[in-house]
């Protein structure tokens, strides 16, 4: 039985990249029926695929049995320390990073540090700035030899070392990785750090509903049920139904690739209207572009944020070249804020402020920019979030890796493979074993 679309956590409105709304800039009814009908196909493919036990990111919104084991290390951790460092990079650390924004980082004593980009002035100042006899740690890497991880968890056991009896070192350190002899299992066992396995089939950029993302929500606390069951929400209306235009993720997937084929459109913009979704649009980049850049083949993702980026990347969209997708979220429940009063202040030119509050003015930002862009003849795609929670950022995890995977099929690419990106890695360890 289909899902009502009026009942899930978001809405999804694409008629602003149509060509009854913005002319032959805009995909033809035609144009996007066809490629609905392969999208249908695709869809078909991924359900066969969950049934056949593939695509093991995805179906980590139907599991529920290993929250209850993976809540009792977080606890621990949270008794024991203040501050948590996750060691990790790329999709192994962007979904939980996206999750740990829904916390008011002013009103937590539970500290998430992400270590996601390698930089020695910022990493040195973290562990200098942190009580270490207080801090635990995460060291996340799937293949176990991740350069970036293997450098900075070293360097941690280093300074871990210099405040903690070696002895109580296991306490602070936890290890997630694929089974095998890796280097970082056999930093492990010669510090005797708890060992969780990294399912082997799921890619770090697929992650997020794995304990990769599910032990920092934990951490938090955050309610790591609410993300599945809100990805669970979207999964099941795509599965029970055989028509792409009843599932959002489809529809999105052939709207992208349409404009791509029929309009030379390779530039998709993705522009939240919350400092809260800030992240988790890196999170959808590194998704988008490496499980699509396949082969002299993608869809470039470029990431904005509204209302600031009105005024600096706005005038590019509205007066440059017309061969972007804009798709902007926009966050209704998120929060009244503070309310603006003029105090007395008699200036005219203010008085459309006194009574809004700041919620009110971001979601005109939000309204004008769309019809602005709209109005130009700029494709635009609305995402329109009624609450920004715990289940709702569950649901769009889920939305953008359903369209991900369906856009690569009908792109004609592998989604979870990265080529191109192993070959850096292989010679940027070169460089290291030839210094003196």
């Amino acid at each position: 039985m289909a899902i009502d679309p009026a009942s899930l956590p978001y809405q999804q409105d694409i008629t602003g990249c149509l060509s009854t709304k913005i002319g032959d800039v805009g995909l033809s009814p035609s144009q996007l029926d066809a490629l609905c009908d392969e999208a249908s196909g695709a869809l078909a493919s991924v359900k066969s695929g969950l049934a056949a036990g593939r695509f093991r990111g995805i179906a980590q919104a139907n599991e529920a049995s290993d929250l209850a084991g993976l809540s009792v290390i977080s606890e621990h951790f949270a008794q024991k320390f203040d501050d948590l460092v996750v060691v990790a990079t790329g999709g192994s650390n962007l979904g939980a990073t996206a999750i740990s924004t829904l916390l008011d980082p002013y009103r937590t004593s539970r500290r998430v540090h992400f270590l996601d980009n390698l930089d020695a002035h910022t990493f040195a100042a973290l562990l200098a700035g942190l009580d270490l006899t207080r801090t635990g740690f995460f060291a996340i890497s799937k293949s176990g030899s991740t350069m970036e991880v293997l450098a900075q968890i070293l360097v941690c056991i280093d300074a871990l070392s210099g405040v903690v009896d070696e002895t109580l070192l296991a306490q602070h350190v936890l290890v997630v990785s694929e089974p095998g002899d890796s280097p970082l299992r056999q930093i492990a066992q010669r510090y005797g750090f708890e060992t969780l396995d990294h399912d082997p089939d799921i890619g770090g950029r697929y992650s997020v509903l794995s304990l990769v993302g599910m032990l920092p929500t934990l951490f938090i606390g955050l309610d790591a049920g609410k993300v599945r069951e809100g990805a669970n929400l979207i999964l099941n209306a795509s599965l029970t139904v055989t028509d792409a235009r009843q599932s959002a993720p489809a529809l999105g997937a052939a709207l992208a690739v349409g404009m791509h084929r029929h309009l030379g459109v390779d530039i998709n913009v993705f522009m939240p209207y919350s400092n809260r979704l800030v992240q988790f649009s890196r999170w959808y980049s590194q998704l988008w572009a490496e499980s699509l850049g396949k082969g002299g083949v993608g869809l470039t993702p470029l990431r904005a944020s509204g209302p600031v980026d009105q005024h600096s990347l706005l005038q590019l969209f509205l007066d440059g070249p017309n061969d972007k997708l804009f798709t902007l979220l926009g966050c209704r429940g998120d929060g009244g804020g503070a309310t603006i009063r003029r105090n007395g202040l008699a200036i005219d030119k203010i008085d459309y402020l006194e009574g809004r509050t700041i919620a009110e003015v971001v979601e005109a930002s939000y309204r004008a920019t769309a019809e602005t862009l709209v109005n130009r003849g700029r494709p635009t795609r609305l995402i329109d979030v009624n609450d920004l929670n715990e289940q709702t950022l569950g649901a769009l995890f889920m939305h953008f890796m359903l369209e991900t995977v369906l856009a690569a099929d009908l792109l004609g690419v592998n989604p979870f493979d990265q080529p191109a990106v192993d070959d850096g890695k292989v010679l940027a360890r070169g460089y290291l074993e030839q210094l003196a």
